[in-house]
């Protein structure tokens, strides 16, 4: 099966079976050691109900059965609790290892995710994935194990008495053990399969819609999806219909060979112990009453198998993800490069569109950024503005062509270019914890007069001395207690103790008053004087501080030029500069 040959390469479960193999022996033996006792209790039951109902002459004849029912009777739900216990507790044990693993994963490689996956993704990933990889041993692995071993043992033991008798019984047990869970794998494995794409699909898109949930009430068409969301619901409950009425019918034939099983059992014991009453006849009843807990073993195989679909690609997910890792770290290491000024950004015949979407979101472009240069880039929402800012700061990798610094393609450099480029968003995030840690962010090392100095160059020195507990007053969550401009400043703070010779900024004063915007324009352009920036916009105010122009229409270059020039021989800029100024 597919199952064994990824499970052979497997790098995320299989080195955790010898890691924990005494537990996972264990598990297998006390399951084994349940349904022994299970059927050794009915069949002690059924020759000690023979053998009193026939007027034993001694009683001592009924003792050691009596003995061994009480035992076994006993041992049967002791065995079971720890079979449960400790498989359940190795189980437990893997997954939080595998958990822990994954959030390493995750965190690693967290610059890379949002162009690899969509939030409802990773949902799928911990959620869905490491919940298979828990059931593949809990109701896939440990039940066939433990089923493989009681039909071995059923057969032999069969064998002692009638060779003949015991082919019989292999063939008849193998329909339960092979031919149906083969069934169960071809015809419902599919179902299951696409029962979880559907449930992926439905984690990714539910996420989407939510996060995005005001827009849908806004445009009026919130019941537009919530229909949309509804025909989804209703394909998978569709699907999981399917595979219910499959599995009932399944069953019904599962029982239907226990039944085929229990009858030519009891045929084979009246021929071989005959009597009426008493003797060897008194054995007919207990080994027929003993096939009857084996149902509980051998039952659940079918479901088992067909769930190893599900399993393997949640394997294959997981594993996928660790060879990206893989792949990553070592072309960074064989990238890694230690680049010096001057520093200057190049894009060629760039072309970038989402793996899910066939427009380009940019489309050909060429551009070059010198060291120390300001450029502000210009263009409507959806023009390619912020993809173009995150393809050069790495974020993204171009789908055609190449965003390179110094000659090295910023994707390559993974979490390094933070050394290099800095970022300064629309809504700069302050955590839940005092101005010296969120200041701090940008350089661990820097010391306290390091601190007051860069406050005193973003114009928030004043505002931090009159404040209770100075820097190491707690911020609110999310900065509420900081106005707008005040947040930017302090985003300003983190980029200038990072010192990093390439700044963008990603719309940083949209949300801001013209008076606020004005002076936090100033303040940026004062304080990084001297480095390149790239200032992403939609309107033009601050742009006569700039050097280099240019203008982005679905992903075109539009115009280019430094705003003096364009302000002179380009008609359309002079328009928009009208409009800006509300002309």
């Amino acid at each position: 099966m597919k199952i064994f040959k990824i499970f052979r390469n497997d790098s995320w479960v299989k080195p955790f079976l010898g890691k924990y193999r005494k537990s996972l022996c264990w598990a297998l033996v006390l399951g084994f050691i349940t349904f022994f006792c299970a059927g050794a209790l009915m069949f002690n039951s059924g020759y000690l109900i023979s053998r009193s109902a026939s007027l034993p002459e001694n009683i001592l004849l009924v003792y050691v059965p009596i003995v061994l029912t009480r035992a076994f009777g006993i041992g049967r739900p002791v065995f079971k609790y720890l079979e449960r216990l400790t498989s359940h507790n190795w189980v437990l044990k893997l997954t939080s290892e595998l958990r822990l693993k994954l959030y390493q994963v995750l965190e690693k490689d967290a610059i890379f995710f949002k162009k690899d996956y969509q939030t409802g993704n990773i949902l799928g990933l911990l959620s869905e994935d490491i919940n298979h990889i828990q059931n593949l041993y809990l109701r896939t692995v440990f039940p066939t194990v433990i089923a493989w071993l009681l039909y071995i043992f059923i057969v032999i033991c069969l064998g002692y008495f009638s060779l003949w008798f015991a082919l019989v019984m292999l063939l008849l047990f193998a329909i339960l053990v092979i031919l149906l869970p083969i069934w169960s794998t071809i015809v419902n494995g599919a179902r299951q399969e696409q029962q979880k794409q559907m449930r992926n699909q439905l984690y990714t898109e539910l996420t989407d819609n939510v996060l995005g949930i005001s827009d849908w009430i806004f445009s009026q068409r919130s019941l537009e999806y919530a229909e949309k969301h509804i025909r989804l619901e209703q394909k998978f409950q569709k699907i999981t219909k399917a595979i219910r009425n499959f599995n009932h019918k399944r069953n019904f034939l599962a029982q239907l060979v226990f039944c085929i099983i229990a009858i030519v059992l009891l045929i084979w014991t009246s021929q071989y112990f005959p009597g009426n009453h008493g003797g060897s006849a008194n054995w007919i009843a207990a080994f027929v009453l003993a096939v009857f807990p084996l149902i509980d073993a051998f039952a659940p195989l079918s479901d088992a198998a067909q769930e190893t679909n599900i399993y393997q690609d949640s394997l294959i997910r997981l594993n996928r993800l660790q060879d990206e890792q893989t792949k990553r770290t070592l072309n960074l290491e064989r990238n890694e490069k230690k680049i010096v000024a001057p520093y200057t950004v190049k894009i060629k015949s760039l072309k970038f569109k989402y793996p899910d979407n066939a427009k380009l979101l940019i489309n050909n472009l060429d551009l070059k950024i010198v060291d120390g240069e300001k450029i502000a880039i210009l263009g409507k929402s959806g023009s390619g503005k912020s993809t173009l800012a995150n393809l050069i700061r790495g974020d993204l990798t171009p789908t055609e062509g190449k965003v390179v610094l110094n000659q090295e393609e910023t994707y390559k450099f993974g979490d390094k270019i933070s050394n290099y480029i800095g970022v300064i968003h629309q809504a700069p995030y302050l955590f839940n914890t005092s101005i010296r840690n969120n200041l701090s962010i940008g350089n661990e090392g820097a010391s306290e007069q390091e601190l007051w100095d860069v406050l005193e160059r973003v114009g928030l020195k004043k505002l931090v001395v009159e404040l209770p507990d100075k820097l190491d007053t707690l911020v609110d969550e999310a900065g509420l207690r900081f106005s707008g401009g005040e947040r930017h400043r302090l985003a300003l703070a983190r980029i200038l103790l990072k010192d990093v010779p390439i700044i963008i900024l990603d719309e940083p004063t949209v949300s801001l008053d013209p008076v606020t915007e004005q002076e936090v324009i100033e303040t940026f352009i004062k304080e990084l004087q001297g480095k390149t920036l790239i200032w992403i916009t939609h309107h033009l105010q601050g742009l006569s501080l700039m050097d280099q122009v240019i203008f982005l229409e679905d992903g075109h270059l539009e115009m280019s030029g430094s705003p003096q020039k364009l302000a002179r021989d380009n008609r359309h800029y002079r328009k928009l500069l009208a409009i800006d100024q509300g002309f």
